[in-house]
């Protein structure tokens, strides 16, 4: 099997990830997955695809991942992880969209508008 690259996006959190068969090792930004997440929550849903597939053994990922925070982040790595899966065997789609894990989190940050502290917080009114 080559090398399967794909990419996911979760807030601004950009993980492109290549995977090929091996023995079930992640590596994220040249470090192993627990010391990047050292939260096992965040490990854990990393690995969700992997699991819900029973593939966490079956392949070796490698992932660039940059922006956003660590929750983001993960759910970035969880997103392209799962488009990877869908591109070795297209059969898996329907159990993995089930999960809601090939659906891209629309959310972001609302931005500031003027005249305001925050995107909705107004300034304290006073009415004297």
């Amino acid at each position: 099997m080559e090398v399967i690259n794909a990419l996911g996006r979760r807030k601004r959190a950009v993980a492109r990830i290549f995977v090929s068969e091996g023995t079930g090792k992640i590596t994220i930004n040249k470090r192993d997955l627990a010391e990047y997440f050292p939260s096992t929550i965040l490990q854990y849903v990393v690995k969700q695809p992997l699991s819900k597939l029973d593939a966490t053994e079956k392949y070796d990922i490698k992932v660039n991942i940059y922006g956003g925070g660590f929750t983001g982040q993960s759910q970035a790595v969880r997103l392209a992880i799962a488009r990877a899966l869908v591109k070795i065997n297209p059969e898996d789609k329907a159990a993995l969209r089930a999960e809601g894990f090939m659906t891209r989190d629309p959310r972001s940050v609302e931005r500031k508008k003027p005249g305001q502290p925050k995107a909705r917080r107004r300034f304290q009114f006073s009415k004297r």
